[in-house]
């Protein structure tokens, strides 16, 4: 018996702007931990006996930082698997399903979300040793979280009969939309129904059984992107036609809802999706006064707020209650009760043609990353740093000539038919129009200043020849 952990590593949290952002979100980043959340979740089952290396899932436009962060902790995922659009967890739980399958007929998938807290991880590890009896025998198993508080920011599952010979464990009669305040009191009072995780077991060829029996298009659909899908460095990409053909839906509408032979494993695991600021906060060590802070911070007078600061001091005086989260580009000040309406915000800029909800100043590269320092009318300033022994695109711009000043490393660039060797304090200049490389040659990282003018400066404005991650 093999259990194949399948993290999902989708979804934007656009409730914890101005951290998290589609280029880089929640499950990307460090919010609980020195480690991002995508880490954490792979590190959380990591070397336990019988289980294998993961199965990652996420977004194209996500693929080379989530095989980034696994390198950082050590842990080779056996695939990670490309979609090309969201379609929700049941058609890339269905994708994985079919892709696990394929090379071992009796695979157990855990299903897990790359972007939740699970604080007590033995009694996890326990939840998922009963769930796996049941899998074996045949069962579609989801952990039902031993509700702490009314809370209504998350669905519930109301339990049926026991199981024998397996505590805590119940048939599932049914899932519960998330409630208003005193439904969610009652269901607490009740005893009876628990949060809903988002998290199941079940062996790969149950699970497709049942979609191909309650959800068939959904399971037609994501065979046809499996089946056409192919190799990218080290991804798979599912075909995007048939994948963006495939109806949207949850593994709990598609399947859980449905099925016969649904069961429920009651954990008390310390569990949080950290959906919101006041999550967070909930999950962060507090000081005397309640407050959960994370960089350069002063308070005076100030109680049960959550600061975070990124890029500079932030001063918070004689308040209550609140949330206030700086970065280098936006500011987020709102009252703990109305951070679910943040998403809001995030609206706003879509609708605006804003780009803050999108990515941060600094933005992340397979070769690296550069962060904008400065910009103005013609002109744009970036700080740029390239990874040893990596190379950008072999590329040409229409609209904009650059100058490089390398501040430390070594650089080779190539300018048309010349290639240099730059070294600390020296300078090259790109005209318009000209095809260039920026390459670190070396065994310490590369950082250099860009200053870039032009008629039009945005990133689209590239044409690539040649590039080693193979991008359009």
């Amino acid at each position: 018996m093999k259990i194949y952990p399948v993290i999902l590593s989708g979804g934007a949290g656009t409730r914890l702007w101005p951290l998290s952002r589609a280029v880089m979100p929640k499950q990307l980043l460090p919010l609980v931990t020195d480690k991002t959340m995508l880490q954490e979740t792979a590190l959380r089952v990591h070397g336990w006996p019988g289980l294998m290396a993961p199965l990652v899932v996420c977004g194209n436009e996500h693929r080379f930082m989530v095989a980034e962060q696994m390198r950082e902790v050590g842990i080779t995922p056996q695939s990670i698997l490309l979609e090309p659009i969201g379609r929700n967890t049941a058609p890339a739980v269905t994708a994985a399903a079919q892709h696990l399958l394929a090379q071992d007929p009796d695979a157990i998938m855990l299903v897990l979300p790359a972007d939740h807290v699970i604080e007590k991880n033995d009694a996890f590890r326990q939840a998922v040793e009963r769930a796996t009896r049941l899998v074996q025998e045949g069962a579609l198993a989801t952990f039902g979280i031993v509700p702490g508080a009314p809370e209504t920011g998350y669905g519930y599952i109301r339990r049926g009969e026991p199981l024998p010979g397996c505590d805590d464990c119940y048939k599932l009669e049914r899932f519960v939309e998330k409630p208003d305040r005193n439904t969610a009191e009652g269901f607490v009072a009740d005893g009876g129904y628990y949060w809903n995780s988002g998290m199941f077991m079940f062996r790969a060829d149950r699970f497709l059984a049942e979609i191909e029996k309650h959800a068939p298009a959904i399971a037609q659909a994501a065979e046809n992107a499996m089946q056409n899908a192919y190799r990218d460095l080290d991804f798979c990409r599912l075909d995007e036609k048939a994948f963006t053909a495939c109806p949207s839906d949850s593994i709990d509408y598609a399947v859980m809802e449905h099925t016969r032979d649904g069961v429920v494993v009651a954990s008390d695991i310390g569990w949080s999706d950290v959906g919101s600021w006041t999550a967070l906060a909930d999950v962060q060590q507090k000081d005397a006064n309640g407050n959960s802070l994370r960089g350069d911070v002063y308070l005076d007078n100030t109680s049960n707020t959550l600061v975070r600061a990124e890029s500079r001091i932030v001063a918070v005086v004689g308040m209550k209650d609140v949330v206030v989260v700086e970065t280098p580009d936006a500011v987020l000040v709102a009252h703990k009760d109305e951070v679910q309406r943040v998403k809001n915000v995030v609206e706003h800029l879509k609708g605006k043609e804003r780009t803050e909800h999108l990515h941060h100043t600094k933005v992340y590269r397979p070769w690296g990353s550069y962060e904008g320092i400065d910009h103005g009318d013609r002109f744009q300033v970036k700080r740029i740093t390239v990874k040893p022994g990596e190379k950008l695109s072999l590329q040409m711009h229409h609209h904009r000539a650059e100058h490089w000043i390398v501040v430390s490393g070594t650089a080779r660039v190539t300018c048309g038919d010349k290639v240099m060797l730059l070294a600390e304090n020296e300078s090259t200049y790109i005209p318009l129009g000209t095809t260039h490389r920026l390459e670190n040659p070396g065994k310490l990282p590369l950082h250099l200043i860009e200053v870039q003018s032009g008629s039009y400066l945005g990133e689209d404005d590239i044409v690539r020849f040649e590039d080693v991650y193979q991008r359009a």
